[in-house]
């Protein structure tokens, strides 16, 4: 696992959020809280599954962020492939098209358990304008 520091947040008080990369340094950041939900939700999906994160066309800005479980046998020879390995729990891969990994390189993904705006919430530095729902982005 390779542990790297986020830009600060918009508060000067609140420290840097550790972010995990893939087993290669690359891929998409993954916060602590993010690994330990995904690393809790994939036993759940069964086995010889992996995520797949990307983006398509719509939402209110233009591009939505996209994300499910998917079985490893429908991973594609384009595919970009990023090995994540949480402390004390089953390593699991994400998967990326080359084309969302062009608006996605360098996103982060948490998970909040917030009643109101909980779950999973994508910061991306690429984005150029996004929508209050969090999940649409314009480039």
């Amino acid at each position: 696992m390779t542990t790297e520091t986020a830009a600060p947040q918009e508060s000067p008080q609140a420290p840097p959020q550790a972010t995990h990369t893939g087993r290669d340094g690359k891929g998409i950041l993954i916060t602590a809280s993010a690994m330990k939900q995904l690393a809790a939700l994939l036993p759940q999906q069964g086995a010889g599954k992996v995520l797949r994160v990307g983006v398509r066309s719509g939402g209110c800005s233009g591009m939505s962020y996209t994300m499910d479980f998917i079985d490893a046998a429908e991973i594609r020879p384009d595919d970009e492939q990023y090995v994540y390995e949480p402390e004390g729990a089953q390593a699991f891969t994400v998967v990326s098209d080359p084309k969302s990994l062009l608006y996605i390189y360098g996103m982060q993904l948490d998970f909040s358990s917030a009643l109101i705006g909980g779950g999973f919430n994508f910061t991306n530095p690429n984005a150029t304008q996004t929508c209050g729902c969090g999940s649409s982005f314009a480039v």
